[in-house]
C-alpha cells in the first residue's frame, strides 16, 4: 500500500477531496465511469492514501453485511415474484377495480405502489412495477405520465412505513439498533402524511391527464392464476411475516429476506418456473461494490475526525430541543441526498449522529428519526436523489418516454416541502410525549 505519512490536517484533507470528487464522479458519470466504477476508484484512493488501512476494509464488510445480504435477498424475491406475475396481477387487479375512471386507476395504482414499497421496498416499485404500469395504461390508450410517475413519487414517500420499505433505512436500523415499535412510534404518521401529500398533489398536477376514462376490453387477457402463482404469494407472505418478526425483536433483516429468497428459489426450481440465469440476471449486481465503497469512503471520513465533528455540531445544535433544530435536520439530509445521493448523505449522517457521545433521549430520536425522513422523502424533490429514481428515468427512456429533471423538479417542489414539514412536525410532537 502506497503510504503518503501525512499529517493529521494533510490526511483530513486528503479524505475530504476523495470523498468529494468522487461524488461530483458518481452524479455526472462521465465516461467510461458509472457510479459503481467511481465509487470504487475513491474507496481505492482512500485506501493507497492511507486514509483507510486493510484491516478497517473487512470491518466496513462486517459493519455493512446484513444491508447487503437484505438487497441480494430481496432483489431474488422480487425476481421470482415478477417471474410468477404476482406485480402483473396486482396491476391488472387495479384496473379492473377503476371501472373504467382513469382518476380511479390512478388512486388504485399510488395504493399498490404503497402496498409493495411497504414489503418489497421503493426499489421494486420503481423498478418492477413502474414498466407493467406503462404497459397496462399504453394499452388502455390513457395518457401514461399520471401514472408512471405515481410510481417514482410514492416509492420515495411510502418508503418510510417501515424498516425494509427503502434499504437505507437499515443504515440507520443496525446502527442505532432501532426496534420496530420504535420506528412506527415515529415514523408511521409521517409516512402515512407523506403517502397523503403525494396523493393530493398527483391528482391536482394530473387532473386533466388522470380525467379521461377507459374501456376494460382494451387491456390483454385476464390473469392465469396457477399452482405456482399460489406457492409465490405464499412465499411473499411469509416473507413479509419474517420482516415484521425480525423488525419486531431486533433479528437481521437479511434473515428474512435471504430465507425467504432460498424459499422461493427451492420451490421455482423444483417446479421448473425460473431458471437459474433469469435470477442471476434480474439482480443488480453492481449495487453491491457501490455499497461498500460508499461505506469505504464514509470509514476514511470517520477515520480523519470529519463524522465526529459533524455529530458535535449536530448534538449542539439540536441539545436545546426545539423544533427548529428537527426541522433543520430533516430539509438538510433532504437537501444533502439531492446533492450527494441518499445513500452516500444516510451514511454521512448515521456515522456522525453515532459518534455523539450521550445524547439526551430528545436528541436521539430527533436526529436518527429526521435524518431518516430526510433521506427518504428528499429524492422526491430530484431525479438525483436516489437510484430507483435515476433507474425508473432509464426505464421510462427504453420505452420512449423522456422525462427531463425539469418536469420531475417542477412536481416535486410541489410535494417536498410540505412532505419534510408535516414529518418533522410529527416526530417533534411524538418526542414531546
Amino acid at each position: 500500500m502506497l503510504k503518503l505519512g501525512l499529517l493529521p490536517q494533510n490526511k483530513m484533507l486528503l479524505a475530504i477531496s476523495i470523498f468529494a470528487l468522487t461524488l461530483v464522479l458518481v452524479m455526472t458519470r462521465p465516461k467510461p465511469f458509472n457510479e459503481t466504477a467511481a465509487a470504487s476508484l475513491g474507496a481505492l484512493f482512500m485506501v493507497l492514501g492511507g486514509v483507510v488501512t486493510p484491516p478497517q476494509i473487512l470491518s466496513v464488510l462486517q459493519v455493512n453485511l446484513n444491508v447487503l445480504l437484505f438487497f441480494l435477498g430481496l432483489m431474488v424475491v422480487s425476481a421470482v415474484a415478477e417471474k410468477a406475475g404476482f406485480f402483473r396481477w396486482s396491476a391488472l387487479g387495479a384496473v379492473k377495480a377503476a371501472k373504467g375512471s382513469g382518476t380511479r386507476l390512478l388512486l388504485f395504482i399510488i395504493g399498490l405502489g404503497v402496498v409493495i414499497t411497504a414489503f418489497f421496498s421503493n426499489d421494486a416499485t420503481a423498478l418492477v412495477l413502474t414498466p407493467i404500469v406503462y404497459v397496462l395504461v399504453t394499452k388502455l390508450r390513457l395518457n401514461p405520465l399520471p401514472y408512471v410517475f405515481a410510481c417514482a413519487f410514492i416509492a420515495n414517500a411510502a418508503s418510510v412505513i417501515l424498516p425494509v420499505s427503502n434499504p437505507v433505512n437499515l443504515l440507520a436500523v443496525d446502527r442505532f439498533g432501532l426496534t420496530l415499535p420504535e420506528y412506527l412510534k415515529f415514523l408511521l404518521v409521517p409516512a402515512l402524511l407523506a403517502v397523503l401529500v403525494n396523493v393530493v398533489f398527483l391528482l391536482i398536477f394530473f387532473r386533466k391527464e388522470a380525467s379521461s376514462r377507459f374501456m376494460a376490453h382494451d387491456m390483454e387477457e385476464p390473469f392465469k392464476v396457477d399452482g405456482f402463482f399460489l406457492f409465490v404469494c405464499s412465499g411473499l407472505a411469509l416473507t413479509a411475516a419474517a420482516y415484521l418478526v425480525s423488525s419486531l425483536y431486533g433479528l437481521p433483516l437479511s434473515l428474512a429476506a435471504t430465507g425467504g429468497a432460498v424459499f422461493l428459489l427451492i420451490g421455482s426450481f423444483a417446479a421448473r418456473r425460473v431458471k437459474f440465469d433469469e435470477v442471476v440476471y434480474k439482480v443488480s449486481w453492481s449495487i453491491f461494490p457501490f455499497i461498500f465503497s460508499l461505506a469505504v469512503l464514509v470509514r476514511g471520513l470517520e477515520n480523519v475526525g470529519v463524522t465526529r465533528a459533524l455529530g458535535e455540531y449536530l448534538a449542539a445544535f439540536a441539545s436545546n430541543g426545539n423544533f427548529t433544530a428537527i426541522i433543520l435536520t430533516t430539509f438538510g439530509n433532504a437537501l444533502g441526498s439531492n446533492l450527494i445521493n441518499n445513500w452516500s448523505m444516510m451514511m454521512v449522517s448515521v456515522t456522525s449522529v453515532g459518534s455523539i457521545s450521550d445524547p439526551s433521549e430528545f436528541t436521539r430520536h430527533g436526529l436518527i428519526y429526521s435524518t431518516i425522513l430526510g433521506n427518504d422523502l428528499g429524492p422526491n424533490l430530484t431525479i438525483f436523489g436516489s437510484l430507483s429514481s435515476m433507474l425508473w428515468l432509464l426505464i421510462l427512456r427504453r420505452n420512449g418516454i423522456f422525462i427531463t429533471p425539469g418536469q420531475f423538479l417542477k412536481l416535486g417542489l410541489l410535494v417536498t416541502p410540505p412532505m419534510l414539514f408535516l414529518g418533522a412536525l410529527a416526530v417533534y410532537i411524538t418526542g414531546l410525549l
